[in-house]
Formats: structure tokens, sequence, C-alpha cells
């Protein structure tokens, strides 16, 4: 593997460098409004969505974007458009100024949105799939009630969060309920005058950081039905690791193949659900992160009466971050299980082999010797036959000896003969015996010296 300093050419430090400067947020001045959609994308959704932004911008009479470009942000008539590519979505906000007569008929009515300057046709064609929409205002902040104003934005339903943020000199609102038309609405109250005067860059990255946090507060819930889905699946998987941990106990020696066979088919689809669901689960936690480092970021103090948005996310969000996470435990506990009765399956399957081993052994032992017991007794016939056969042909010499003038009987030289030839032929025999198992047997090691 190349080291770093070899994989760091001028284009790639040039690239390190700007990251720290990406996605920078806009200076924004109130009164404004802000709508942002957010598009779930995949490997060739991500090519069509830069391809659909230059197409838009060549329209425009703008200059398409560059071809590897991760953030574009252009200024048309109507409204500042700005494009964030990311790994797994594409973010399109729009963002335009709201008028003299808008901000005087606000809250009189259905509030202007900074969609409406964008033409329709735009909206519907923008790849990928919607994941989330946000409409959000940054108003100066009234100084009398604001009660009426939260009541015509938000309704009488649902439950209203307000904090004060940008060092209490401004007031955050949403209820992050989906309207009709698939955004939920934000309120910001921006200190316009004295010492709350917002700056526009304090402006902007509040309005950011909101924006990311629906964002990721989205994308880090995809993993919630996921996870409902696999626990089901889980507790079937526990219940059968279970009646098969307890077969493995009382499982007799012809069942193991059986057991081996529905413990291997058990692993095999954790093993697939796991790999479809570990990424998935990865990603929730780290929006999650992310959720949590936004909220901080923008240091509510909540507004008396109110819930604070950090609050409100922590008492919905967290039980299904924890579902997450414990579902993605159990995955990997019931891996772990899986691996040990199998280990205890493998280990009672080779006891019982080398069990059988021993017997094995034991029963060519006792061939073995059986079969030397009746070499014994071949060796004792034939020592026997031969030496029957032998003597006979003495005493065929010994006929002719006899003519000849030896001086014994036929039967006394045949009798004389018979242990002579007996002991020769024994020796005989067990020397060619003892010549075989030398050959047939290992030759023995040498010492190292």
């Amino acid at each position: 593997m190349p080291e770093a300093a070899d994989l760091l050419t001028p284009e790639l430090r040039q690239a390190l460098h700007q990251e720290l400067h990406a996605r920078p947020p806009q200076a924004l001045v109130a009164p404004l409004a802000v709508t942002h959609w957010v598009q779930w994308i995949d490997e060739a959704e991500r090519a069509a969505s830069r391809q659909y932004l230059s197409e838009l911008m060549a329209g425009a009479g703008l200059p398409a974007p560059a071809p590897e470009a991760a953030f574009v942000q252009a200024e048309l008539d109507a409204f500042t458009l700005r494009w964030e590519l990311h790994t797994e979505y594409v973010a399109w906000t729009v963002t335009r100024v709201l008028s003299a007569e808008e901000l005087v008929a606000f809250g009189h009515g259905e509030p202007p949105t900074a969609a409406e300057g964008v033409p329709a046709a735009w909206r519907r064609g923008m790849p990928g799939t919607p994941l989330t929409g946000v409409h959000l205002w940054a108003l100066p902040r009234p100084r009398g009630d604001t009660a009426p104003l939260l009541r015509q934005l938000f309704g009488e339903q649902g439950v209203v969060t307000g904090s004060r943020v940008i060092s209490h000199s401004s007031d955050l609102h949403t209820d992050l309920r989906l309207r009709d038309d698939g955004c939920v609405r934000v309120l910001v109250l921006a200190g316009a005058a004295g010492a709350d005067a917002v700056t526009p860059r304090r402006l902007g990255r509040l309005v950011q950081r909101v924006l990311e946090i629906e964002t990721y507060r989205m994308a880090a819930l995809l993993g919630f039905p996921v996870a409902r889905r696999v626990s089901r699946w889980l507790a079937e998987g526990e219940a059968e690791l279970a009646a098969l941990a307890e077969a493995v106990g009382q499982a007799r020696r012809a069942d193991e193949p059986a057991l081996l066979d529905r413990l291997t088919q058990l692993a095999a689809r954790l093993e697939s659900l796991y790999a479809g669901t570990h990424a998935r689960f990865s990603a929730t936690a780290a929006y999650d992160d992310l959720v949590r480092q936004r909220l901080m970021d923008i240091a509510e103090v909540r507004i008396e009466g109110m819930q604070s948005l950090r609050d409100f996310m922590e008492r919905r969000l967290t039980p299904a971050m924890a579902t997450c996470r414990s579902t993605d435990r159990r995955q990997a506990a019931l891996s772990a299980r899986i691996a040990r009765v199998g280990e205890l399956l493998r280990t009672r399957v080779e006891v019982e082999q080398q069990q059988s081993s021993r017997e094995l052994l034991a029963a060519m032992n006792r061939r073995q010797g059986l079969q030397l017991q009746l070499q014994s007794t071949v060796e004792g016939l034939s020592v026997a036959a031969i030496t029957y056969y032998v003597v006979g042909l003495i005493g065929y010499l010994a006929k002719g000896a006899h003519g000849l003038g030896w001086p014994l009987s036929v039967e006394v030289s045949m009798a004389a003969a018979v242990p002579v030839v007996a002991l020769i032929v024994w020796a005989g025999l067990r020397r060619l015996h003892h010549r075989i198992v030398d050959t047939d047997a290992p030759p023995p090691a040498s010492k190292e010296k």
C-alpha cells in the first residue's frame, strides 16, 4: 500500500486544504425566506443530479459547474440557488428576500415561501427520492407578543418548540410537522437593533445548522424501519438458536449432521442480513452524532413555557436511535452465539471421532494379535510340512546309500534327520519373517547432533 506521502500530490493537497472551506454559510439578512429540498440518491442519480444542475444553469444563462463539483452557489434573477452533493443525498436550497409588502402581510394567510420563485418544473425534475423539505423564514424579531404569529404559522395542533439562540439575540421556533407540500416549517426571529443585532454571517450559520439538523435527523431515522424489521427476524433467529443449543446437548451421533446443517443455514441467513443492514446502522449512528453536534452548535436556551428543539429531539429521536444501536448489537451477539454453539457441536463431533479412532485402533490391535497367533500356527504347520517332505527325500537318499554300504538303516537315518531338518527349517522361516518385517517398518528417525 502506498504511503501517504506518495499520494500527496499538489492537486490532492489543494483539495484537502479547500475541504475546510467547502459549503460555506451564506451571509443572510432578515427578512428572507429559505426553502430546502433534500433528495436521496444512488450512484446513477448522483451523476443525473449534476447533469440536471448544469441544464438549469445553462437555461438561466450561467456557466456550467465543474465536472467534479460538490457545491455550487448561483445568483439567479429571483433567488439564490445552492446545490450540495453529499454521499447519500443532494440538497437544493433556494433563498430570496421578502418584499416589504410580504413582510407586512406575514402572519395573515398562507406565508410566502422561497419556493414561489422557483419554476414548478424544476422541483418535479430533481433526480432522486424526496427525503425532507424545509420552509424557513428569518424575520426581524418584533417587540410585542409573538404568540399570534406562531399560531398563524404553525397552527393550534402539535408542539411548537421555542428557544433563544445567537447569544439570546434571536428566537428559533418549529413544530417539525410535515405539511401537505412535503416540508416542515421553521421560524427564526432575528435581533435587528442595538446590542441584539445579528450579523449576516451569524444568521447564515444558524440557518445552515438548522437545515442540517432536519436533514441529518431524517437521514438518521432511515435506520429505524430497518431496525424494526430486523428485530422480528432476530427474535425468530434467537428462538431457533436456543432450540438448536438444547438439541445439541441431547443429540445422538446420527443427529449431528442435520444439526450442523441447520446451524450453518442460520449462520448464513444472519450474515446475509448483517451485510445488508450494518452499513445502514453505521450511517444512522453517524447522522445521529451530527444531529447532536449541530444542536450543541446552536447553543439553545429554552424559552419559558416551551420546549427547546434539543429537548424535543432527544425525547423522540433518542428512542429510535437506541433501537437501531440495540438491533445492531443483537445481530453481533447472535452471530457470536451461533459461533459458540457451532464450536460446541464441532468439539463434540471431534471427541466422538477421536473415540471412534481409538476403538478402531483397538480393534486393529486385536486383529493384529489374532493374525500373529494365526501366523505362528501357520509357521508351526509349515515347519512340520517342510520337515516331513525333506525327511522323505532324505529317506530316498538313505535307501540308495544303504545299498552302497551306508551303515545305518533307512528308518534310523530318517529318524536322526528329523530334529536337524526341523531346526534348520524353523530357523530359516524365522529369519525370512524378520527380514520381511524389517523391510516394511519405517526407517528410524535420525538423531540431531
